[in-house]
């Protein structure tokens, strides 16, 4: 059997994210796997870093997980309307970095938000944040986790059967498409 790896990224930095909840249950649905999470905890970008002491380490080991990643989940928070800074912020730095780590690069995107649309919107610009990398970010289903407080349940785990039904779709698509590419 042809060893994964999968990357998760949270859109969110909070100790207690629901995204990165998320991130964590699609782990699980995805199945057997190496699985690591990104840290966005980067520097602002700042062109005079690049220019100067180079790409910080903690993004050159972003990209490098990603490239190394076989499938990328991320699941990203919606924040007036459009996906978290720091997760902007990571998407720009990772840009600067020596090749292009998302091309092809199966990537499956979700949301956790606390209205009722469940982050809709934050996928939707997050879509339009990736396209210029060229990863192949799958057209679905789509997950967005609709007041998501309440949804886990004190394992962190996501019992609503919809939401389970949803992950496990999207999860097995992000791991067919992760196998087909890796052979």
């Amino acid at each position: 059997m042809t060893e994964l790896t999968l990357l998760g990224i949270s859109g969110s930095l909070r100790a207690a994210s629901t995204n990165t909840k998320l991130v964590h249950e699609a782990a699980r649905h995805f199945g057997d796997a190496q699985f690591m999470m990104g840290d966005l905890r980067l520097p602002l970008f700042d062109q005079d870093i690049q220019d100067g002491p180079g790409i910080p380490s903690e993004v050159q080991l972003l990209a490098d997980q990603i490239a190394f990643a076989d499938a990328v989940v991320i699941s990203t928070p919606e924040y007036n309307k459009a996906i978290s800074g720091v997760l902007k912020n990571a998407l720009d730095w990772v840009s600067r970095t020596e090749g292009n780590p998302w091309l092809d690069k199966p990537v499956a995107v979700m949301s956790s938000a606390a209205g009722r649309a469940g982050g809709e919107r934050s996928q939707w610009v997050l879509r339009l944040c990736l396209n210029p990398f060229r990863p192949h970010v799958l057209p679905g289903p789509e997950m967005h986790l609709a007041r998501p407080t309440s949804e886990f349940d004190e394992a962190d785990r996501l019992p609503n059967e919809q939401y389970q039904k949803v992950l496990k779709e999207l999860m097995g698509n992000l791991r067919s498409e992760a196998l087909r590419r890796k052979t």
